[in-house]
């Protein structure tokens, strides 16, 4: 029902900045919470982010916190991350995915999810 593509992703040096964007195909993406994550060669998804489906609340990882910034606009079809401050720990493929709860971090509770877009940080 819902296909979404990644982009945004570069190499950026550490302390720089990268709006990485979500957009989807399909009206009921409106109806869902997205989440951003994230994985890294060796490692397992980890969750960054997650806002819900009319915006008005979002969830973080610490790692995110006070750096990333999470938004949407519906009437744009996409979800935003917003990154500052980047640290070359934040080097990863970024993907984004559909859930029914802005609360889950689980990625087993989400659908729909993207190709991903790559960020790499360099020190």
């Amino acid at each position: 029902q819902v296909q979404l593509a990644e982009s945004g992703g570069g190499l950026v040096q550490a302390g720089g900045s990268l709006r990485l964007s979500c957009v989807a195909s399909g009206r009921t993406f409106r109806s869902y919470a997205v989440g951003w994550f994230r994985r890294s060669p060796g490692k397992e998804r980890e969750f960054v982010s997650a806002i819900n489906w009319n915006g008005s609340n979002t969830n973080y990882a610490d790692s995110a916190k006070g750096r990333f910034t999470i938004s949407r606009d519906n009437a744009k079809y996409t979800v935003y991350l917003q990154m500052n401050s980047l640290k070359p720990e934040d080097t990863a493929l970024y993907y984004c995915g559909c859930s029914g709860s802005y609360t889950y971090r689980d990625p087993e509770y989400y659908n729909y999810w993207g190709q991903g877009t790559q960020v790499t940080v360099s020190p």
